[in-house]
């Protein structure tokens, strides 16, 4: 998955994302200023080390020069990302966990399936970045440097990984709840994917749309009934 928000490089959580779930009372509580203070270091260093990256290309700079450029020390920068490719893929962190905020937060009456068609075709509508469907010339340099670095290609896998596990839990933790989250995050993969390669390509996001939007239903069409036919 890519990036969501209105700054196309930034990994923040949109409201809706990130709101209570059934029966939470009033919502999680607010961060305390240590935590605060530690994703704008986050952040800062993240910003700083993207546009070096994007300027010069990952593997010709180095981690010591986004320390200094970020104006902490070495030993402090891996603290907060223990590797160098975290530094591009700390915009993918709050991701991590979307598909089973929506799975969580769902209305009693709607489906995991239901909810996640429901939010995936929202976010195309929306043009969020995450569903790939996003002609904003920053969103499409960061994707170019992701997708065109293979260690960042790699890295990204634990990522999608971690997101598996955690749609996992949401639907019940059982073995065929694992299995449904692994096809699940694949197929949202694999749209966002193709939305972006076609806009890659030289095709505006308003073109792509129809298409991404048939494609996601049938996409959670096969999801739902499988990929053979029951007798």
């Amino acid at each position: 998955m890519v990036m969501n928000g209105e700054n196309p490089a930034n990994g923040d959580r949109s409201d809706a994302d990130s709101g209570p779930g059934p029966g939470s009372g009033d919502g999680p509580a607010p961060l305390g200023l240590r935590e605060r203070k530690k994703r704008l270091t986050y952040q800062a260093v993240s910003d700083a080390a993207i546009a070096m990256f994007l300027e010069r290309g990952f593997d010709k700079v180095s981690v010591a020069e986004v320390a200094a450029a970020a104006d902490i020390s070495k030993p402090t920068l891996f603290r907060y990302f223990p590797a160098k490719e975290d530094l591009v893929l700390h915009r993918f962190a709050d991701h991590e966990d979307e598909s089973a905020r929506v799975v969580t937060a769902r209305a009693p009456d709607e489906t995991p399936l239901d909810a996640l068609r429901r939010h995936f075709l929202d976010g195309l509508d929306r043009r969020d970045p995450v569903t790939g469907l996003c002609d904003v010339p920053q969103v499409l340099a960061f994707l170019r440097l992701l997708y065109g670095t293979p260690s960042l290609v790699a890295r990204l896998h634990a990522y999608q990984g971690r997101s598996e596990a955690a749609l996992a839990r949401a639907l019940g933790g059982t073995l065929p709840d694992r299995l449904a989250a692994g096809q699940i995050v694949a197929a949202l993969r694999i749209l966002a994917l193709e939305n972006w390669r076609r806009i890659d390509a030289g095709e505006s996001a308003d073109r792509v749309y129809a298409g991404a939007v048939q494609a996601a239903e049938e996409a959670f069409v096969q999801l739902r009934t499988g990929l053979e036919p029951r007798g």
